[in-house]
């Protein structure tokens, strides 16, 4: 079924602004003026100190559903670094991150897990001022890759925190003019839904993926994200395993286990609004594209930091 969530003309939306369903000009709605960036990012933003164990970074990330955790100082607020759940995944599943379990815990998973933060954490963090503007955050997703920027006062004191969603958001509900098939990346690579969640993170790792479409008989089934697999290898009897030397079981478990929902998927030619509005009510990362269930391709969050960043 192809799902559908317009915005309604003059609709308030939750963010208190109105959307236009008129068509807009990028050019002239992103801003490129000091301090505009505040507009849209997140003031209420959670960050944690360095000497958190990771442990506990896990949990808070599982808790209140983030995909990253900037780090700061616990007296000044200052920007530390940042972590995020691909960075879990790296470090639970065998990655680079993994290193540190290997070479400063002799293997030891559980002593790892209850090391500080600061072990896994990226320190070269990207961060952005205050006082910059919304195309410096464009600009900066793009150029870097990354999915949110910590953004930090002038004495370096995390302030608020802008992610790609913000930008998705920007969009939804807008009639822009641009359909889902001009923006969408075609070349797709997904999983089989045999594959296992070891090869499936590794394939994550590997690629800087956050997500992987998962077929079975060639039909999509569902997206598993680095966020679903954090979930995952964090919780409960699963990470007791993985603790107690029985990783090679939990990483053997299949990848399909891990789809908890039906999947959210779009159409090439609705409009780039209209796709916005459906993933920000399904609170989903990317659509598929569907054309008489053959996948087409996906629109992802980035597509959009695109988009807005060529308008």
């Amino acid at each position: 079924m192809n799902i559908k969530n317009k915005t309604k003309k003059g609709q308030q939306d939750p963010r208190g602004y109105m959307r236009n369903m008129a068509p807009i000009d990028f050019k002239t709605k992103i801003s490129e003026r000091s301090g505009d960036i505040m507009t849209i990012a997140s003031r209420d933003v959670v960050t944690i100190p360095p000497t958190m164990p990771i442990i506990d970074a896990v949990k808070t990330m599982m808790g209140r559903g983030f995909r990253r955790l900037p780090i700061a100082d616990a007296g000044t607020r200052r920007l530390k670094g940042i972590v995020t759940s691909q960075d879990i995944v790296d470090f639970l599943a065998g990655g680079e991150r993994n290193l540190v379990v290997k070479n400063r815990f002799k293997g030891n998973l559980l002593s790892a897990i209850n090391a500080s933060i600061s072990e896994i954490m990226e320190e070269n963090v990207i961060s952005l001022n205050e006082k910059d503007s919304l195309r410096d955050a464009l600009n900066t997703m793009l150029k870097e890759q990354i999915g949110g920027i910590p953004i930090t006062d002038d004495k370096g004191k995390v302030s608020a925190i802008i992610s790609e969603k913000d930008f998705v958001f920007f969009v939804s509900g807008i009639i822009t003019g641009m359909t889902v098939d001009d923006y969408m990346s075609k070349k797709i690579i997904t999983a089989s839904s045999e594959m296992s969640i070891g090869n499936a993170s590794k394939s994550m790792i590997n690629n800087g993926f956050r997500r992987l479409p998962v077929v079975r008989d060639d039909v999509l089934i569902g997206i598993v994200t680095a966020s679903d697999i954090m979930r995952f290898l964090g919780s409960g009897d699963i990470f007791n395993k993985l603790v107690t030397g029985n990783a090679k079981e939990v990483f053997e478990v299949p990848i399909r286990a891990l789809i908890r929902r039906d999947v959210v998927f779009t159409s090439s030619e609705i409009d780039l609004g209209e796709a916005a509005s459906v993933m920000l009510d399904k609170n989903v990362g990317s659509l598929p594209v569907l054309e008489e269930d053959e996948l087409k391709g996906i629109i992802t969050e980035r597509d959009f930091v695109r988009t807005l960043a060529e308008g």
